[in-house]
């Protein structure tokens, strides 16, 4: 079986190569989608990747991924990450595994970036290690599908 996940780029994102490139350097989005997508045929997992600026499409797109058929999601937040308490309740509703990842490492940078809302809705979380924080989190998440659907089949 092969697990069926959901990467969702939260806001700004669609910048990444032009923003802050002390930060997050200069990879982009579409480089990131690249290597998730080369990293999902060798670890066979199929993934739905999205991107959005609007914190209400997000937490639609949360509430429909157990209907859509998604069994994790794995999400960037960003700037949501340390105040959106309605993708964290979202991301809880879900009742999927949750890997949430960051480019950069959040507790060197700004105080208010040190507490993420969306964490605790999570199996785990990635952080500082640019682009390979999402390949990481991919990687993790799909062990965790693959030994649940192990278990499944067990039963």
């Amino acid at each position: 079986m092969i697990p069926k996940v959901l990467v969702i780029h939260g806001p700004n994102l669609n910048l990444l190569g032009l923003r802050e490139v002390h930060v997050y350097g200069t990879v982009t989005l579409k480089e990131i989608d690249a290597s998730l997508r080369k990293e999902a045929l060798k670890c066979k997992a199929q993934l739905t990747i999205v991107q959005s600026n609007h914190e209400g499409k997000l937490v639609d797109l949360i509430g429909k991924a157990r209907q859509n058929r998604f069994e994790g999601i794995l999400i960037n937040p960003a700037g949501y990450t340390h105040t959106s308490v309605a993708i964290r309740d979202a991301l809880s509703a879900s009742g999927l595994p949750v890997v949430e990842v960051h480019l950069s490492n959040i507790y060197r940078r700004e105080e208010f970036r040190h507490h993420s809302m969306t964490a605790p809705a999570c199996v785990g979380q990635i952080a500082g290690f640019g682009k390979e924080s999402y390949i990481l989190g991919l990687l993790g998440l799909v062990d965790i599908l693959k030994q649940q659907n192990r278990a499944a089949k067990n039963k």
